[in-house]
């Protein structure tokens, strides 16, 4: 039976995650709801956040050259 640590830490049973659809990774909410109840909900994927995830992949001016080559 899972208990709540001295530092309010809980390990969930695998079976529980895996029957929810929850993987080491992914990111969660938590929702109080009522006495003796807690909800754990998967966050959604922001697209914002991937914003970004490719600055520094190419040098700089590298894609305006490939677009002016297209153009040619």
């Amino acid at each position: 039976m899972p208990r709540i640590s001295s530092k309010h830490q809980v390990t969930l049973p695998v079976e529980m995650l895996e029957l929810a659809g929850l993987r080491a990774g992914d990111e969660v909410t938590f929702e109080a709801d009522g006495p003796d109840r807690i909800v754990v909900r998967r966050t959604p994927p922001e697209p914002h956040r991937a914003l970004g995830v490719f600055d520094g992949l190419y040098e700089p001016g590298y894609l305006e050259r490939l677009r002016s080559q297209e153009r040619a």
